[in-house]
């Protein structure tokens, strides 16, 4: 169909009182009379010869063609509001996408992410955060924060940091704990990556139990149930040095064992934009120097 023959009002319209189930509301929300809805909405259905709307004493629910159009609408008037907010007192705002690690965001990104917008005010960041699980085209992410070893098909990375996990609990746990074969009798808190312990017990030279225990998809809860006294986690103690300094776990021992680090990753058929560039530059010399 010819775009140019359907008004915009009347896709607003039509749009407006779908996603508020009223023409009433919808024209508050545009700022005209129910009547000039109700007629934009008339004016659509005739140019589409469909009827959109189901009109009933009680107001108006949606029919199957108005159900068809309303995600495809509210989505592109999205997308519109998104880029049209770029545009702020005569300049453009980069808007920069990012996913990133619960764990990560928290107790590294979320504490370093104010100097960045005082040094670019330019940019916007939009968070979204996962469980290091994301689909980078699917989610609309322009880079993604993540664990692991760097190797992701289609994707470039640029590593940041190792991780060290080392066992973390309450301070009363603790204190039953003198060696590390002590932790034998422990409940482990366990992520996905059910090796870890494995591995930590090797480096501390003590044959490992038995797998047993929670299993977790985030650091962030493994350190909320151990700091409820529901066992001990092994965790990236770097990023968790507020709830260790304040005590609200401690780490029994120093011994840690790292497999793997966090990077920073895009994919290698997206052009990288100046703002891309910009973040990946700062995150390299925040990590560098611990800022």
């Amino acid at each position: 169909m010819d775009l140019s023959r359907i008004p915009l009002n009347a896709l607003r319209a039509f749009e407006a009182s779908a996603r508020l189930q009223s023409f009433t509301r919808a024209g508050l929300e545009l700022r005209v009379s129910q009547t000039a809805v109700s007629h934009q909405v008339k004016s659509l259905e005739e140019t589409l010869r469909v009827s959109l709307f189901k009109r009933g004493s009680r107001g108006v629910t949606l029919t199957d063609e108005g159900q068809a159009l309303l995600p495809v609408l509210s989505d592109a008037f999205r997308r519109m509001s998104d880029a049209l907010s770029r545009f702020e007192d005569g300049n453009f705002r980069d808007v920069l996408t990012v996913g990133v690690v619960s764990s990560f965001a928290t107790g590294w990104l979320l504490p370093r992410l104010e100097a960045f917008s005082k040094q670019h005010p330019e940019i916007d960041i939009r968070l979204k955060t996962n469980n290091n699980r994301a689909d980078l085209l699917e989610d609309g992410l322009d880079c993604f924060l993540r664990f692991g070893d760097g190797a992701w098909h289609g994707t470039e990375a640029v590593r940041l940091f190792e991780a060290n996990l080392s066992p973390v609990c309450a301070p009363a746990t603790a204190s039953q704990l003198i060696e590390p074969a002590d932790l034998t009798r422990e409940t482990l808190l366990r992520s996905y990556r059910l090796n870890e312990w494995a591995l930590w017990f090797q480096a501390a030279a003590v044959p490992p139990p038995r797998s047993r225990g929670w299993i977790f998809d985030s650091s962030l809860s493994i350190v909320e149930a151990a700091a409820q006294g529901a066992g001990v986690g092994l965790v990236p103690v770097c990023l968790f040095e507020r709830d260790l300094e304040c005590r609200r776990i401690v780490q029994p021992f120093d011994i840690g064992v790292i497999t793997g680090s966090y990077w920073l990753t895009w994919l290698k058929s997206r052009d990288e934009t100046s703002a891309m560039r910009t973040f990946r530059d700062w995150l390299e010399a925040a990590a560098r120097s611990g800022m």
